[in-house]
């Protein structure tokens, strides 16, 4: 097993196959944490806002956005709309495109297995990757710096999770999705490294690396359609219906 450095483990795997042996085996209370896929692996944990941030040349005021967004909302969410909190209204956000500081994630190993695959790589090699957080490590570790930091007015550096109970979002329940919220500018896993330096015995944050050979793509869409975790099934919608249909057309054997 690789090693643990400040609370990051690195598992490269020999190919996709192997990501359900992992998951089954060698994953320890894989109910504890939540899943994130990115097809590429040398891609960041950072969120939408904090991609724009970095190519823009003024501050950003998130508070100043979501304002913006709330008002720009008005008329546009049909009768006697549902009161948001800020979260919620962030979340709404992020379904539509806005961006935002919070960053998506799934319960599901499998549902991020297949954000990892579902869009094509630039020459249909390389790496992708689903990274595991430990949402009871995370937790506990923000707590703590909430509590020291209880009299400073600026939001701590802590990591929040985020499930919004609007009914707004039909994709983020087919998905067993969810966000985190963290500081503007740091990503997840630096976060981790800064806050678990001394970590070598829990693993806060699992990052797996699939290596993609030409087809691999392909292998692991119709796979994981076999376990009805496809287009149709993750966006209930008319989008949904559209690109499932695209697949069964380009793929064969899907």
């Amino acid at each position: 097993m690789a090693p643990i450095l400040q609370g990051v483990r690195t598992i490269r795997l020999s190919s996709w196959n192997g990501f359900h042996g992992f998951i089954n085996s060698g994953l320890r209370n894989p109910h504890t944490y939540v899943f994130r896929g990115q097809r590429q692996a040398a891609w960041p944990l950072n969120t939408s806002l904090d991609r724009a941030a970095s190519l823009l040349t003024f501050p950003v005021n998130p508070t100043r956005h979501l304002e913006q967004f709330s008002l720009s909302t008005r008329g546009r969410r049909g009768t006697n709309p549902q009161l948001l909190n800020e979260a919620e209204l962030w979340a709404l956000g992020q379904h539509y495109g806005l961006w935002t500081p919070l960053l998506d994630w799934t319960e599901s190993p499998h549902v991020a297995l297949y954000f990892a695959f579902k869009e094509r790589s630039e020459r249909d090699r390389g790496t992708r990757a689903v990274f595991a957080l430990s949402r009871n490590y995370v937790v506990e570790r923000s707590a703590v710096i909430a509590k020291a930091h209880a009299q400073s007015p600026s939001r701590p550096d802590i990591v929040e999770f985020i499930v919004p109970k609007s009914d707004e979002n039909s994709r983020l329940i087919n998905q067993r999705g969810l966000f985190t919220r963290g500081t503007l500018g740091v990503d997840i896993g630096t976060w981790v490294r800064r806050h678990f330096r001394r970590e070598t015995r829990k693993a806060v944050l699992i990052k797996m690396v699939i290596p993609e050979l030409r087809g691999d793509r392909l292998d692991v869409l119709r796979s994981l359609n076999r376990m009805n975790i496809n287009h149709l099934s993750l966006f209930p919608d008319l989008g949904g219906s559209a690109e499932y249909c695209n697949l069964r057309l380009s793929i064969p054997g899907y």
